[in-house]
């Protein structure tokens, strides 16, 4: 039985409307253009046969209806790999080729099957159109992508970019051709992409990260030097940035790579531009960029030494350094026509907020959250106006949304070191930890985000660990999104290092679903669980609760496989409980921890190897019992 004409119409119109839209792409601009290209141009070559069958009277049976559906999902498929290969940080997709070749690959073999399956003998269609689709079809299975994407004096190029300090600039110059990074605009470009890849990746970039850096820097400096392809304008701007001397890493801001004006300290001990790590942290990520460690805390603590040595070496050179952009710090400052906050727009936010319309307490505090997440001077300018004490009680609102605004404004403000105290001191704990227990998913994860970020203060841990905020937590970690599952496990480990809570921590059941987020390595909490493990196996009560849950086998495999965060982690743990526990020793040699230890105190951490080492001379000592027993 043939299918309806009204099927037929839908699924040929969207498959003419599919190769339209691929045949429209732009061209591509990086190492893909070849690939990219040939399938563009083979998938064209197949318009002509829905043209001819979507004029045509002929209805189509049930099974070519379905074969052209298929068609339609494989063609799909292909915008949208050829859309991302097009877009983005040419530098990362270079790095990721092989991912790409493969993605390629699969679908062009997706695309040549399902043309297998029709039946072009059964449609009446012209023999001219007949053969065309005959031979797309042949050169869809010819194609390899592989083959396509091969590129061997690239593969060589970008192995010595990364591996030489300073890279012929011929490799150099090759390199900025083949990714179509050949002006300073590309190289803007390029940045801006990077920066946009980190933020949107959540810092998940790995040793990718170092190496794009790495690359787009000695790609700036070859530019810089070579100065080509650019018109007489762009020469103009280049003109003192050619003749200047090559700024030293040391000195560029590892995600903007430009030279900083206002380095500081995050945690980790790496060091950032302030506005540029300020944005990590506005975008709601608690992870150091280059090293993917978890920050302990948001505080940014200026580098005096840095920037010193900077202005040196800018007198030095005949280089203005680049003023700091004069930052909302006095109310005299927010009424100012240059400040970068509205005090009178938030003014009018805060009367709405005060008011008993709920919808207008809904879109003031949902303003807000946006305005207090934008930048660190409108953080200032909303607290000095006085809008922390409302939301807090809006924290209260019978209205959902209200409540998710309230809690997320609330959180905002809070990357603000002074408003930390000012949040406190208007009562919000409590609040927030009612909004953690009963608040919707949304509301729930930010109030788990808000406490982790006041419990940076020492004096904070304490009362929120005595609000009740620890067995709410436990719960977003057990039931949360995979956000909110890791800003719980972030609170709890903040929350933690105050003793109190561990034993809290413990008492509420945590021990339980840490050991299963390790058992779960796909589920992604491996080094929060570890973390928290770490910090609990210091208590009594910790190692005990841990030491029922079975953890050995798991964390002798973690030492033999982790990474080195997560195996300097598992052997504190382990440490901490076979100390005056000799059935877990024993239990740990039969799980073969005596080699894995073996090969972590020869190429762990620094407190890796002391924790493997202290462990081993216990099975040393077990051992020597032992013998003297059985003599």
């Amino acid at each position: 039985m043939g299918g309806s004409e009204s099927s037929k119409g839908v699924v040929l119109g969207r498959l003419v409307e599919c190769i339209k839209d691929i045949s429209g792409l732009p061209e591509c601009q990086n190492f893909c253009r070849r690939v990219y290209g040939n399938l563009v141009r083979r998938v064209k070559l197949l318009s002509p046969l829905f043209e001819e069958l979507k004029d045509s009277d002929e209805s189509l049976s049930d099974e070519q209806l379905e074969s052209f559906e298929s068609l339609l999902v494989a063609l799909d498929s292909a915008k949208t790999l050829l859309k991302a290969v097009n877009q983005g940080s040419k530098l990362y997709q270079a790095l990721r080729r092989n991912d790409t070749a493969d993605k390629f690959q699969k679908v062009t073999e997706k695309i040549e099957a399902v043309l297998s399956e029709i039946p072009y003998y059964k449609l009446e269609i012209s023999e001219e159109v007949r053969e065309q689709i005959e031979l797309v079809h042949a050169q869809f299975k010819r194609a390899k992508a592989q083959t396509e994407f091969a590129d061997i004096q690239l593969d060589m190029d970008m192995a010595m970019a990364q591996k030489e300090k300073d890279p012929d600039p011929a490799l150099l110059k090759r390199l900025s051709e083949k990714l179509h990074l050949r002006t300073i605009n590309d190289l803007r470009k390029e940045s801006s992409e990077l920066h946009e890849l980190l933020i949107t990746s959540g810092g998940e970039l790995g040793d990718s990260f170092e190496m794009i850096t790495s690359l787009l820097s000695k790609l700036r400096d070859c530019v810089l030097k070579e100065n080509p392809k650019v018109d007489a304008s762009e020469c103009d701007k280049l003109t003192v940035k050619h003749r200047s001397p090559v700024i030293p890493d040391d000195f560029r801001c590892p995600i903007s790579l430009e030279l900083m004006k206002d380095p500081v300290i995050v945690s980790t001990g790496q060091t950032y531009e302030r506005s540029c790590i300020q944005k990590w942290l506005d975008a709601g990520h608690k992870t150091c960029p280059k090293t993917q460690q978890t920050l302990v805390h948001t505080a940014l603590t200026p580098n005096y030494v840095l920037k010193s040595l900077i202005a040196l070496w800018c007198e030095s050179n005949g280089i203005e350094l680049p003023k700091k952009q004069g930052s909302c710090r006095t109310k005299k400052c927010c009424g100012s026509s240059n400040s970068d906050c509205d005090r009178t727009a938030i003014s009018a936010l805060l009367d709405k907020l005060a008011s008993n319309n709920i919808e207008q307490q809904r879109a003031a505090a949902g303003e807000l959250r946006l305005l207090a997440k934008r930048n660190a001077d409108n953080r200032v300018c909303i607290a000095e106006a006085g809008a922390i004490p409302p939301l807090v009680d809006l924290l209260s609102s019978s209205d959902p949304r209200t409540q998710e605004h309230a809690v997320t404004a609330l959180l905002n403000l809070s990357i603000n070191e002074s408003n930390k105290g000012t949040i406190v001191n208007a009562g919000a704990i409590p609040d927030i930890v009612d909004v953690l227990k009963s608040g919707s998913m949304e509301a729930r994860e930010n109030a788990a985000a808000t406490l982790f970020s006041l419990s940076v203060l020492d004096e904070n841990r304490v009362q929120i660990g005595a609000a009740g905020a620890i067995p709410a937590l436990i719960k977003l970690l057990c039931e949360g999104t995979p956000r909110g599952k890791k800003d719980a496990a972030t609170a709890i480990f903040n929350l933690s290092i105050y003793q109190g809570n561990k034993a809290r921590a413990v008492k509420a059941g945590i021990v339980g679903p840490l050991i299963q987020f390790l058992k779960d390595a796909g589920g992604g909490m491996v080094d929060e669980a570890l973390a928290i493990l770490a910090i609990l196996a210091s208590h009594h009560e910790g190692r005990v609760a841990i030491g029922h849950a079975g953890p050995i086998p798991i964390l002798v495999e973690v030492i033999r496989t982790g990474s080195p965060r997560n195996r300097e982690n598992a052997a504190t743990v382990l440490w901490s409980l076979c100390t005056g526990d000799p059935l877990l020793l024993k239990l740990a040699k039969e799980h073969g921890a005596e080699t894995a230890l073996q090969e972590l105190s020869e190429n762990g951490t620094d407190r890796a190897k002391r924790k493997a080492g202290s462990i081993l001379e216990l099975l040393q000592r077990m051992k020597e019992d032992d013998n003297l027993r059985n003599s």
